[in-house]
């Protein structure tokens, strides 16, 4: 009887972790615009590692008399526990050492620091907030620990979930996929020259729009501080001068930002239910989709590379440009999330 009953248990367990790879792959196949792809992608990967775990456990007799497969499960179970060690600290080395190097090749400015603070307030924080734990002797200094240290965790674990997020939508099948417009989003020019992280976003629209042979190229912005003409005109000129025929060219010049790139490109197009691509730099592209989303404008994100050093810095910024867009939701989930834990404590306290 009792040996049923851990059957049985053990049979939920592993058709619940194969559920959380079923609700990963419905999230992506969606509409995987959204936190959700990297919330359920670490879930999917947490629920492959225990159905493998549980799996190995349940046939374990049977797994002994072959040696070969046996010693690579152990391998693969080291080799992940390792991985899952060593990473903090393979982050903050990254953090560290690609901040020093963008501020070297960049300049030093506020913006090119992100990734080099980062980096710093990960290593303080690892050293010293648990030293500051023991300080906090009364009541309420526990209860002020308890709510920073929350509201600091939710902060790391979502920029996990968000770089994994921009992650997971820069991933596609093939780059031939029907589009009938394909828009790149403009960058800052210097006069009317288009400079490299702008010509790289272009390169990689004309490569899309080679594949797609229906396809239109809408180039998108308008005239900034320091900027002789439209980013939008320079674009175009840009797509000519490597033969993109000109009638395969629309050229958007009103927009300000991503938001204005994307609404301004939707009115240039003249299909009721077109299939849209999107074109920007690899660590912008998540942004832009969330905010396509909330355009109701389906589309998906392609992303023209830049040096990783530069990509590391960017990205920090656009998940603090993201918390602009969406921190009412966050500090509403952070309002409640503290109110319970808060709730718990005290209880926990007074029932002593």
């Amino acid at each position: 009887m009792e040996q049923g009953i851990q059957l049985l248990l053990l049979n939920a367990v592993q058709i619940t972790a194969l559920l959380t790879v079923a609700l990963f792959l419905f999230v992506m196949l969606r509409d995987p615009r959204t936190l959700w792809s990297g919330v359920c992608c670490f879930f999917a990967l947490g629920g492959i590692a225990v159905f493998l775990v549980l799996t190995a456990f349940r046939y374990s007799e049977q797994l002994q008399s072959f040696p070969p497969l046996m010693f690579l499960l152990v391998v693969l179970v080291a080799v992940f526990a390792l991985a899952t060690f060593f990473f903090p600290f393979l982050l903050i080395g990254s953090f560290f050492i690609e901040g020093i190097r963008i501020l070297f090749r960049e300049g030093l400015r506020v913006r090119n620091m992100l990734s080099l603070l980062f980096a710093i307030f990960l290593i303080l924080y690892l050293i010293y907030w648990p030293q500051i734990g023991n300080w906090s002797g009364n009541f309420a200094g526990r209860l002020a620990y308890s709510v920073v240290g929350l509201w600091i965790a939710y902060g790391l674990i979502l920029f996990a979930v968000y770089a994994l997020s921009s992650l997971l939508n820069l991933i596609h099948r093939r780059d031939n996929q029907n589009f009938d417009y394909i828009v790149v989003l403009g960058a800052g020019l210097k006069g009317e020259r288009v400079p490299p992280l702008l010509a790289a976003r272009i390169e990689r629209g004309i490569s899309l729009l080679k594949k797609n042979k229906k396809a239109l190229l809408i180039l998108s912005g308008g005239q900034g501080p320091g900027e002789d003409i439209t980013e939008g005109e320079a674009m175009a000129r840009y797509a000519l001068s490597r033969r993109v025929p000109p009638e395969r060219i629309l050229v958007e010049r009103r927009s300000r930002n991503t938001r204005e790139n994307l609404e301004f490109s939707r009115e240039l197009m003249e299909r009721t239910h077109p299939r849209v691509a999107v074109v920007t730099t690899s660590y912008h592209v998540f942004r832009a989709l969330l905010i396509a989303r909330r355009l109701h404008l389906p589309c998906k994100g392609f992303g023209a590379k830049t040096k990783w050093y530069y990509t590391l810095n960017a990205t920090i910024r656009e998940y603090v440009a993201y918390l602009s867009l969406s921190y009412r939701l966050h500090m509403v989930v952070l309002l409640l999330l503290s109110i319970l834990m808060l709730t718990a404590e005290v209880i926990v306290h007074y029932l002593r």
